[in-house]
């Protein structure tokens, strides 16, 4: 069972998130387990403050590395292991599914969810093994990114989806985009589903997904394919 630990202000934004669908299902099956916890009840000072002015003057308040600290180390202590340490910030790395397949295949992470202008520089230093950003804009805290991680990594823990090819086939996960899905009625207002679809052949049908599969990466995505290893045959069809 993966371990799943959120230190976070504001732990009622994950209610609904962990009680519902996937991540739902996955805690029921005993494939993830979610531990949330107030960082500010590690506070050391009366006043249970997590954030002080930055040194050097500037605006907006800077997360203080005690109380992170303090929960990191409690959390190392108690279930004795070396999680992965993630940091929600602008400025980690670009998330990605190869990021996401890394990851499903620990057995603790721990996820940092901060608020105000930032973090001390000491977190980043001295506790944090992984900065993520899920994308290159601003919002109020770590937290939605942290479930953004969350879900895209749970549902890749073996037994969690219903078909174990589902995540294999996702969008990414091969290095191209997913092909196109169609499902009953075969005809929806003179809208036909391809004819190979209902053929019942199934080397045709995996051609056909293959095809599509690098055309729709072609003509949305086309910097997917700068380090795809095409084939021959993926080039021909790329040229027609």
């Amino acid at each position: 069972m993966m371990r799943i630990d959120i230190l976070t202000l504001f732990p009622e934004m994950f209610t609904g998130v962990f009680g519902s669908s996937i991540l739902k299902n996955a805690a029921e099956k005993e494939a993830a387990s979610y531990h949330i916890t107030n960082f500010r009840d590690y506070s050391d000072n009366k006043h249970k403050t997590v954030d002080d002015y930055p040194y050097g003057g500037g605006a907006g308040m800077v997360l203080k590395p005690q109380p992170i600290f303090d929960a990191v180390e409690q959390l190392k202590t108690e279930n004795e292991t070396t999680p992965r340490i993630i940091l929600l910030c602008p400025q980690g790395e670009r998330y990605n599914q190869q990021k996401a397949e890394e990851l499903a295949k620990e057995s603790h992470l721990v996820f940092i969810c901060g608020h105000y202008e930032g973090y001390d520089e000491r977190i980043r230093e001295h506790i944090v093994t992984d900065e993520i950003s899920i994308g290159d804009y601003v919002m109020t805290g770590g937290e939605l990114g942290a479930m953004v991680v969350i879900d895209s990594v749970v549902r890749l823990l073996p037994g969690v989806l219903g078909n174990e090819n589902s995540p294999i086939l996702d969008s990414f996960s091969s290095g191209l985009l997913e092909h196109p899905h169609y499902t009953r009625p075969s005809d929806f207002r003179g809208m036909k589903v391809p004819d190979v679809l209902l053929s019942g052949n199934h080397s045709k049908i995996a051609e056909w997904r293959e095809k599509e599969s690098l055309i729709r990466t072609k003509n949305r995505r086309p910097d997917l394919l700068s380090s795809y290893p095409i084939t021959e045959q993926q080039k021909k069809w790329l040229n027609e």
